[in-house]
């Protein structure tokens, strides 16, 4: 699948939520989805499509196409290409314990996800760019691949060479204004944090509906 180069509020607006895509602009006045909520192709609210539940807005969404909207809501919300989810959901079978939670430990254990859970990165879309120019070292080692799957005891910090850069002077300020999940422990002096544990499913996105996407791959 093509890399997606739209408008990111394209995306939230398909899938009638906000999904925070651009960091600090979604939770400003600036926000798109806040002056055009309804599903894009609309001509307004009342446009010709109707809603989305069905052409003409008269239709019941049918069981796919809820399935295949919480699939994409979570694909769109993590940044992953359809044959990596697929690559993810096919290692949540095969490891033991429930698929759904088995899937979303996994995509909240990438690196880009963990630097924006730590808050190193206003959004995913930043995190992986900072992962890609090689700010970040994983147990001491640079590494430049956003999509590596971090585990128990892993740390992860911003790199020596990288702290002279403005951004990084001035991120330990910006994370000390950001909650970070109780599953990593953060240490903003130093600009590090490491995985204490898998995060359990109250602790990940409420949101999303991991048994539709189950029931999406399981067809």
């Amino acid at each position: 699948m093509a890399k997606y180069t739209g408008p990111a509020c394209k995306l939230c607006r398909r899938e009638g939520e906000k999904l925070f895509l651009k960091g600090e602009r979604c939770y400003s006045p600036k926000c798109a989805f806040e002056r055009r909520s309804f599903v894009p192709g609309q001509h307004g609210p009342t446009g010709s499509r109707g809603s989305r539940g069905g052409r003409g807005g008269t239709g019941r969404e049918s069981d796919y196409a809820k399935q295949l909207r919480a699939k994409q809501k979570a694909r769109r919300i993590y940044g992953v290409y359809e044959r990596q989810f697929r690559r993810y959901f096919s290692h949540a079978l095969r490891v033991h314990g429930i698929t759904g939670l088995m899937l979303l430990q996994t995509l909240e254990s990438r690196l880009d996800n963990v630097v924006f859970r730590l808050g190193f990165a206003t959004s995913r879309a930043q995190a992986r760019l900072l992962v890609t120019h090689g700010h970040f070292t994983i147990n001491g080692r640079r590494t430049d691949v956003p999509s590596m799957n971090l585990g128990v005891g892993d740390v992860l910090a911003v790199r020596a060479g990288s702290m002279d850069a403005t951004y990084f002077k001035e991120l330990a300020a910006l994370a000390e204004t950001r909650n970070a999940p109780v599953w990593l422990s953060r240490d903003t002096k130093t600009l590090s944090g490491s995985v204490l544990r898998m995060p359990e499913r109250p602790e990940i996105d409420g949101n999303l509906n991991e048994q539709l996407i189950v029931e999406y791959y399981s067809r």
